[in-house]
């Protein structure tokens, strides 16, 4: 057997599959159809009459969904040689499964099949090759595709088992490998451009409070919104962590934690406020009570422990310190993250 890939239309990590349209030939010697020549005189056939020869009966264990050409006839070719060999040719359109591994999407390598079975001859009753080997498959090395590209392939003979006893089988592998480029401008620059918009707001003052809020909000909602687009074109109920999840889920995480750095630095900053009134409302309340109450030595109420104690826990000295360490503790994070997560996805 040997094959040409005329080409791969689509690739899908929803059903897992590939839609391939192939060029089928298989070569054979019928000694029954020997006939006076040199041996490379041949007799081309119609292909209507497929019925009235033996042809093996070949499969593709597993194709969804498949089909032979008969725009403007049956796409077959028979054509016999004078000294009994037979090829037969078809070209045939097929929905292929292929098992994938997308914990490294859209940075992962993809390892596909296209099987060829005995559906009822078994190896007692025929012999499966492929004709040259590796060089048995045309196509593969001038495809283009939308989202990968063909790393390699290489060919190989096999057997397959069943209940009803072994079978020949011929397998084509091949590897595709994503290209992540249009995923880096569709998603990882957005995300990344959101987590630094998220950082503006470290240089806005504490006191605009609307400002530094809308930033926060309208920075989540589209990052959420982003996250919910890039999971459109995946399988919804599956067990696969994708890397594209885990660094969508890094950016959201950071621009969730500049929401809340705000939170914590004004609440710091109203905290030094309240401290600061109390402190000018203090002394003027003490001097306006008896002398004997202003002593120093004058021993602290039992309400006014516990508050001396939350105050001291709880206050910040200076709270725009907050927005200065975040301007710098927040992109060094966020970078260090950036380097751990590539080259985890890249390099392992």
């Amino acid at each position: 057997m040997s094959l040409d890939i005329a080409s791969i239309d689509a690739i899908s990590e929803i059903n897992m599959d590939y839609t391939a349209t192939i060029f089928l030939r298989q070569r054979w010697r019928d000694s029954r159809l020997v006939f006076p020549g040199n041996g490379n005189e041949s007799v081309s056939v119609d292909g209507r009459l497929v019925s009235l020869l033996w042809i093996p009966d070949t499969f593709i264990p597993d194709s969804k969904r498949s089909f032979l050409h008969d725009v403007t006839v049956e796409n077959r070719l028979i054509r016999i040689f004078s000294n009994g060999t037979v090829l037969y040719a078809l070209r045939i359109t097929a929905t292929i499964a292929c098992n994938m591994d997308l914990t490294k999407y859209p940075m992962d390598r993809q390892v596909c099949t296209l099987q060829l079975e005995s559906w009822g001859y078994n190896l007692q009753d025929v012999v499966f090759y492929w004709t040259r080997g590796n060089d048995s498959v045309k196509g593969l090395d001038t495809l283009r595709l939308a989202q990968y590209s063909i790393e390699s392939y290489y060919t190989s003979v096999s057997e397959a088992v069943y209940e009803t006893g072994n079978y020949p089988k011929l397998v084509l592998h091949f590897a595709l490998r994503r290209n992540v480029l249009f995923f880096i401008l569709e998603t990882y620059v957005p995300s990344t451009l959101l987590v630094v918009l998220s950082w503006v707001s470290f240089w806005i003052s504490q006191s605009s409070v609307p400002a530094r809020t809308c930033i926060g909000v309208t920075t989540v909602l589209t990052m959420t919104t982003l996250m919910m687009g890039a999971r459109t074109s995946l399988p919804n109920a599956n067990c696969f962590i994708k890397a594209i999840d885990v660094y969508l889920g890094i950016c959201f995480t950071f621009i969730f934690g500049a929401l809340l750095e705000y939170a914590c630095a004004h609440f710091c900053t109203m905290q030094h406020q309240t401290l600061e009134e109390l402190q000018r409302v203090s002394p003027k309340r003490r001097a306006g009570l008896p002398a004997a109450s202003t002593s120093p030595h004058r021993p602290k109420t039992s309400d006014e422990r516990p508050r001396a104690r939350w105050r001291h826990v709880f206050s910040v000295e200076n709270p725009h310190n907050i927005d200065r360490h975040a301007r710098s503790v927040f992109p060094l994070a966020f970078l260090f993250v950036n380097v751990l997560y590539w080259l985890y996805y890249l390099c392992l």
